[in-house]
């Protein structure tokens, strides 16, 4: 309760704050109360969703996503205000000391200058401001389709362009748009690959969230079949269960359903994929993380019978399984398929300018391809959102992966 208690007297202040930036820059009452009525709503929804909403507790449900979406963007709009507006305050506050000590006249009011600097927070506010509110209702659902040609001296000849498409974290329980979600399968389907790979987090938390859209899933589609791994999130580990045996059969239930979707789930174990006499070990373990998170990745048990000398391609859903073990390890992984991290949904990339996220200061390989001693791994940006209920900038992925054989055209 105390918590709560402070939280509402720290927000109300801060909305107080930024309400003088409103007062000082426009002289239209009506937009000082309906500034006021947001901010007041988005405050009691948010209280009721995690105190007195449907399933409360550590379960983050739809009307919890944008309950918590709403107020990170009125946070954010509210936080740059007030930066700007504290700013001015302080040099008044200095200048007037000075004034004090050293003779003169203090100038608190400086009506011109306060309504310009309210006015510019007010205005570089709003572009986050929008842009989260824009992530929350286009940016979630703005697939892209990210292509990548590797090359590899020991590629065996027999797959010199074959294609891979890679999906991850798809969460389920977040969806909230057939449409939405029938156009992404559809073009995951238009890239034709010869095999689809999906590196973990099917579900937030339980089996029945994905049930509802277990038909369009079961559609994709690639000659050499499609194949998954488990994420973080798929074991059921960030709620409450009443049993322990209703956690376990949760698990039990996601691994039939992939299976009846057509996913052949790689738990610690592998497949050989063939093509014209030559094949290529395609590995999948289950999590690995390290900061708490799930290790139930086995790769010694997972390549059991491979040949060293074999082309590897891992399935591994947390890239830091790859930073830690993997590229030392005493097998040679030509490539690691990865997820988890989202790209944190929000950040800024400008294909050859520029790529950043915060996620960065979390892990050092967050998106994209990546390669390291002579190992590659891409990090999928993933198809689904969590928490958040929306993205900006860090747009959902479809990945097309295309081997080549280096020297052959």
């Amino acid at each position: 309760m105390l918590r709560w208690i402070l939280f509402v007297i720290v927000y109300l202040a801060m909305a107080l704050y930024t309400l003088q930036a409103l007062r000082s820059g426009t002289r239209f009452p009506w937009l000082h109360y309906l500034y006021l009525a947001i901010a007041l709503l988005i405050l009691g929804n948010f209280i009721y969703q995690f105190t007195v909403g449907d399933d409360t507790g550590r379960v983050l449900n739809r009307p919890k996503s944008y309950a918590f979406g709403f107020l990170i963007a009125i946070l954010t709009f509210n936080l740059i205000t007030i930066f700007f507006l504290f700013s001015e305050d302080i040099y008044r506050m200095l200048m007037a000391g000075y004034h004090r000590l050293f003779g003169g006249r203090a100038e608190f009011s400086l009506p011109g200058r306060r309504r310009f600097i309210s006015l510019m927070a007010l205005g570089l506010a709003s572009i986050p401001f929008g842009a989260l509110l824009y992530g929350m209702y286009r940016g979630k659902y703005r697939f892209r389709v990210l292509k990548y040609d590797l090359e590899f001296k020991d590629l065996p000849d027999g797959f010199h362009n074959y294609t891979i498409t890679q999906i991850s974290d798809v969460h389920s329980g977040s969806f909230d748009n057939r449409e939405k979600i029938e156009y992404g399968v559809s073009l995951i389907n238009q890239q034709q690959s010869d095999v689809i790979l999906f590196t973990g987090d099917l579900v937030n938390n339980k089996t029945s969230e994905m049930i509802p859209w277990a038909d369009l899933f079961a559609t994709l589609k690639a000659p050499d079949g499609k194949y998954s791994i488990l994420g973080n999130h798929d074991y059921g580990d960030y709620i409450p269960w009443d049993t322990e045996e209703e956690k376990a059969q949760n698990l039990q239930d996601l691994k039939k359903l992939q299976r009846e979707m057509g996913f052949d789930l790689l738990l610690n174990e592998h497949r050989y994929l063939e093509r014209g006499g030559d094949r290529i070990a395609l590995i999948g373990v289950e999590n690995w993380g390290r900061g708490g998170f799930k290790k139930a990745g086995d790769l010694r048990k997972a390549t059991e019978g491979i040949h060293p000398g074999d082309f590897k391609v891992l399935l591994s859903h947390d890239p830091s399984h790859w930073e830690d073990q993997v590229i030392h390890d005493d097998l040679h992984y030509h490539l690691t398929l990865s997820g988890h991290t989202h790209g944190m949904q929000f950040g800024i990339e400008i294909p050859g300018w520029i790529k950043w996220s915060p996620v960065k200061w979390r892990y050092k390989y967050w998106a994209g391809v990546y390669e390291e001693l002579g190992q590659f791994i891409n990090v999928n940006r993933g198809f689904g959102f969590l928490g958040y209920p929306g993205r900006v900038g860090i747009w959902p992925e479809i990945t097309v992966i295309r081997l080549r054989k280096t020297g052959l055209s």
